[in-house]
């Protein structure tokens, strides 16, 4: 007599139990399906190539469409660190006050996607023309940024901390 608990690769329960295992795994979570994790790094590296674009430009308008623009935003640098966006957007003030030319270089970028978060690291090269005297300034780091899906379609940077590059040993 056969043992109606045991499954056999025939049975009925273990086709569905089959069928149930296939549904499950192909409904995980948007972010794990390789197609959207590959458009969300994409969609960020568009977004880090209009940030560098928005500090060449020190456009505050055009960083604000890469920016998450709320209170809850923060950006570390050497020079300090600022909360909110309406700290953060004094950035780009700064630098189109300081400097009469900028260009922001990024490389390297590697993209992180978790579900509806992310975060992007970076080595950038920074060359400008100091407003005051037109002396060339030459600087190189690192970064990383945070990046939040925001209405299940846009991404959104929401932290930065950026610093020198490493020492060497």
């Amino acid at each position: 007599m056969k043992n109606p608990n045991k499954l056999s690769w025939s049975s009925p329960r273990f086709l569905s139990l089959g069928v149930l295992l296939a549904f499950t795994v192909s409904c995980g979570r948007p972010g794990e399906n390789p197609r959207d994790v590959q458009a969300a790094t994409d969609a960020i590296r568009q977004q880090i190539a209009k940030y560098t674009a928005a500090l060449d430009a020190a456009d505050p308008t055009l960083a604000a469409e890469v920016w998450l623009t709320s209170p809850e935003v923060s950006f570390i640098s050497p020079a300090g660190h600022q909360h909110g966006w309406e700290e953060v957007k004094k950035v780009y003030d700064f630098f189109g006050t300081t400097f009469s030319e900028r260009h922001l270089a990024a490389r390297d970028i590697s993209v992180h996607v978790l579900g509806d978060a992310a975060w992007a690291e970076f080595y950038w090269h920074f060359a400008a023309k100091q407003r005051s005297d037109g002396a060339p300034v030459q600087t190189d780091g690192r970064e990383t940024q945070v990046y939040r899906k925001m209405d299940g379609t846009h991404w959104r940077l929401v932290h930065v901390h950026y610093s020198g590059p490493p020492a060497a040993p």
